[in-house]
């Protein structure tokens, strides 16, 4: 099929009937309009019969909202990061789905496989950890304790993460994994991959002048790995920060 055959199937298909005009300060940078959306102003035109603009008028929210519907529609353009594919998950505390957005769940006492470099001393294996909140971005995790079973309210106090690789405000060092988490992530794939990813991965060292636990957190690893017993809880210790300081 030549060129002039390829245009005349589309003229033919497609008619033109709405224009948008972006302007910005004129103090901005050409291209700013990307960054700083809140300093541009758009116009919007109707096509006339001869493919001529008229009717400038301000974009309206009728006209945003059916903007919007069609980039949603755009196969390239579809966003399902930290939307449920099903029922809300019960362990979901809180999700801002915006492209930057983060998730905030929690997980109760469980047994874990947790893997230790040899450097510390500690024998790789299966134990029980306590409860834990998580609270992650498509790039950064942060993860705490929790005391007790129950599902956390805003109220609820954090304490530090018994755990390696942490540092004092809960970040996760990370290493050499692969975060592979985008646009398309769901909200189940999402805590499921952030936890694969946290359990899988090597602890190694201890980050920052905080301490982890009560007692030293290498012997507390050394007794607990493979025992079956039950995290002893009064080893946590109290951040300072409650489950309302991490949604914000």
């Amino acid at each position: 099929m030549t060129m002039n055959n390829v245009s005349q199937q589309f003229n033919e298909q497609y008619n033109p009937v709405k224009a948008l005009l972006i302007y910005q300060s004129a103090e901005q940078e050409s291209d700013s309009y990307e960054h700083k959306p809140t300093e541009i102003y758009v116009e919007s035109y109707d096509i006339g019969k001869h493919g001529n603009p008229i009717n400038a008028h301000p974009l309206s929210l009728k006209e945003m909202s059916a903007l919007s519907e069609l980039m949603q529609a755009t196969q390239e353009l579809q966003n399902n990061y930290l939307q449920c594919s099903g029922v809300i998950p019960p362990n979901v505390i809180y999700m801002n789905s915006q492209n930057n957005g983060y998730a905030v769940w929690y997980t109760p006492p469980q047994e874990v496989d947790l893997f230790f470099s040899d450097s510390l001393g500690i024998a790789s294996g299966k134990t029980k950890i306590p409860a834990m909140l998580w609270r992650a971005t498509k790039e950064r995790l942060q993860v705490f304790a929790l005391k007790g079973k129950t599902k956390p309210n805003a109220g609820t106090p954090l304490y530090y993460a018994p755990l390696f690789n942490l540092s004092q405000d809960g970040s996760v060092c990370m290493g050499t994994v692969n975060i592979n988490i985008d646009r398309q992530t769901c909200l189940e794939q999402f805590m499921t991959q952030w936890e694969s990813y946290f359990f899988n991965s090597y602890f190694t060292h201890t980050l920052g002048n905080h301490r982890h636990c009560k007692g030293n957190l290498v012997q507390l690893w050394q007794g607990q790995v493979c025992t079956g017993r039950d995290f002893p809880q009064e080893e946590l210790i109290k951040n300072g920060k409650t489950l309302k300081d991490m949604i914000r």
